[in-house]
């Protein structure tokens, strides 16, 4: 190649490739030993450059480096620009959870919450948005993190709650529900700008559960203004953050364990007084009746109800957990639950048609609690038609038996409610129009599970002066037919809840004994007649009993004089006697009273049935005297006795001379 071909040579390896050529040249040449070789690198460097054929007349070493000709400038190397500084490194924001796996109580799924807020939208202004891994653009970053430093002041370290850590936490709690509510006004119409917020308000509310194991803080909470707060939210708009402040409120007002210091006691008891004079109870009604148990989704898993059990259904049950909650603390709160609404909801709720569900179940022992605890709820419950709502409900039962241990406590939970509702003389004049007599009749003729709860209202409806008209009716539909059967023969218990031999028998005696003191003269000669039946075997089985139960009072007698003896327990004159009426003496009582009644106005076949039994048996007269004085000595004393007491006093002492002079 000549000179001129040289000159017009253009290199086609660009200005880093020719630098990193270079580099190695001059490593060539450091490395040549011989003239000749350091001679050809010196032409390569040539022709890269495009120096080609203008060699300086400079010595050979002065050939061998970088230095340009004269009459031509050196090349500009490439101005080296530092790195750029990258953007201050924030902790990518933790996304939101999902509702499906926010926090349980006892290790199961949450309940079900709205699906979590989609991906940030791309912010017009700043051309910023979230990516899919959490990581802000350096715009975003400037921009968001003072709202996140903010945050990470009010994060609470890990380790024992004191009165600081719960200052901070119910501080995050109002600023993160202040901020909802400011956007809720703000956007009414566009959830998506406020839905973030309600999930941070939602993961606020979980955090609070862990003051639920510090009640002796909970005297803090009132100057704080969370219980205010807490009842605030329970009306919000969206009733899945409702449902988290009940589940909070259920965990905070329930005290486990039998190991509880004086001072959680008293936190609890601060609390409770906090909520009442928030008016829990009307506020948590109000949001019953706007929950509508059938219309969510199922929840996957939960510490309370089922499986399948929905959110809202969830929402209830913990409804119902915080005023039963509520009145374990402070019985007196049955009193409002008639002016709150509260019962009323309760009979709605157990008119449902399905035969059970678990709330079907919790209602039914929370209205059995109010009418046990309030003469006021059970004069409310009559005047809303509750009498004939127990009675449906309880007539499914009539033939068939419960299908699980749940449904049967229902089942026992309903007797009770109607049993407590009868203790109000009004309503035996209802439960008789609703026909509950030929209702109770009828299941103890079918022998299923609901016999033994029939016999306890029938005990109940025959009660007092004031069941005289159900005890003459009750012999008019035929009931002596279905009576003396079980007085004659004491039933198996039918499970655990059912009645054991001394109750059942108890019952049955106590019915027979109302029907011979209210029944008018047609009924009780149709009564007396009993007696007669079967050569007199129901005198003999009364005889039998009082024999059995004779035994039990005499054995408690015995175990009373030893606790007395040894100072084991000093009981006075009446807490005596109230052992003894346990131990079987009061069914020895109707036994006996049974007795002298039948004997005093009955044929005189009866009498000496009576006789002739005592006689085989060497049992005295006596020991029926001192049992029956005893009887009537307690109906009454002084001026405290009523008429009524009185004459029954004085009919009984005469039956007792007629015994005597047999």
């Amino acid at each position: 190649m000549d000179v001129t071909e040289l000159l017009a040579y253009k290199p086609q390896t660009s200005m880093k490739h020719a630098l990193e050529d270079d580099g190695h040249i001059a490593d060539d040449v450091r490395g040549s030993s011989n003239r000749s070789d350091r001679v050809e690198v010196s032409r390569k460097r040539s022709r890269l450059t495009g120096l080609g054929g203008h060699r300086s007349s400079k010595s050979k070493a002065s050939m061998v480096s970088q230095t340009p000709p004269r009459n031509r400038p050196p090349p500009t190397p490439p101005r080296h620009l530092p790195p750029p500084t990258p953007p201050r490194y924030v902790p990518p924001p933790t996304p939101p959870r999902s509702y499906q796996q926010h926090r349980s109580k006892s290790g199961g799924g949450g309940r079900n919450m709205p699906p979590p807020v989609p991906s940030r939208p791309r912010d017009a202004a700043s051309n910023s948005t979230t990516t899919t891994t959490g990581q802000h653009s350096a715009a975003a970053c400037n921009g968001d993190a003072q709202s996140i430093e903010e945050e990470e002041e009010l994060i609470v370290d890990e380790g024992p709650l004191d009165e600081s850590k719960l200052k901070k936490l119910v501080l995050n709690f109002d600023k993160k529900m202040l901020k909802n509510q400011e956007l809720r006004i703000k956007f009414p119409d566009d959830p998506r700008k406020f839905m973030e917020s309600e999930l941070e308000l939602h993961d606020a509310i979980e955090e609070l559960h862990s003051i639920s194991v510090a009640p002796h803080l909970y005297q803090m909470l009132t100057p704080l203004g969370l219980p205010h707060s807490l009842l605030a939210l329970v009306a919000h708009e969206n009733t899945d953050i409702a449902s988290a402040v009940l589940d909070l409120m259920q965990e905070m007002t329930t005290v486990d364990g039998v190991d509880v210091s004086d001072e959680e006691l008293d936190g609890l008891e601060s609390l409770v007084d906090a909520l009442l004079d928030e008016e829990v109870v009307a506020t948590l009604v109000h949001n019953l009746q706007r929950i509508d148990e059938g219309s969510s989704h199922p929840v996957t898993g939960g510490n309370s109800l089922t499986a399948t059990a929905t959110a809202e259904a969830q929402a209830v049950h913990n409804t119902l957990g915080i005023i039963e909650n509520l009145i374990e603390n402070r019985a007196s709160i049955c009193n409002v639950s008639g002016p709150s609404g509260l019962l009323a909801w309760l009979l709605k709720r157990l008119r449902a048609k399905v035969i059970f569900e678990p709330n079907k179940l919790y209602a039914s022992e929370i209205l059995a609690i109010c009418v046990q605890g309030s003469e006021n709820n059970r004069q409310l419950l009559g005047g809303m038609e509750g009498i004939d709502v127990l009675l449906q409900q309880l007539a499914v039962y009539k033939r068939h038996d419960p299908s699980s241990g749940e449904e049967q406590e229902l089942m026992e939970n309903l007797f009770d409610v109607l049993c407590s509702c009868l203790l109000y003389p009004a309503n035996r004049e209802l439960f008789l129009k609703g026909e509950g007599l030929q209702l109770m009749n009828l299941m103890l003729r079918e022998k299923k599970l609901s016999r033994n709860g029939a016999l306890r209202v029938l005990d109940h409806a025959l009660t007092g002066t004031e069941g005289s008209d159900c005890c003459n009716k009750f012999v008019d539909i035929l009931g002596l037919r279905t009576i003396f059967p079980l007085f004659i023969k004491t039933p198996n218990k039918h499970g655990k809840r059912g009645l054991n031999k001394q109750e059942h028998e108890g019952h049955v005696l106590s019915i027979v004994h109302w029907l011979l003191r209210n029944c008018r003269t047609n009924q009780k000669q149709r009564l007396m007649a009993k007696f007669l039946e079967n050569d007199h075997e129901k005198v003999d089985r009364l005889m039998e009993l009082h024999f059995a139960y004779l035994d039990r009072v005499m054995a408690t007698d015995r175990q009373l004089e030893k606790m007395q003896a040894k100072a084991e327990e000093v009981l006075d004159e009446d807490g005596i006697y109230l052992r003894r009426l346990g131990g079987g003496l009061f069914t020895l009582q109707l036994i006996d009273y049974i007795m002298l009644c039948v004997c005093a106005s009955g044929p005189p076949a009866i009498k000496r049935r009576v006789i002739k039994i005592l006689n085989l048996r060497n049992a005295s007269v006596k020991t029926i005297k001192n049992i029956i004085r005893e009887y009537v000595s307690n109906l009454g004393e002084g001026d405290d006795i009523s008429d009524e007491l009185s004459e029954e006093q004085n009919r009984v002492l005469d039956w007792l001379d007629k015994f005597q002079n047999i």
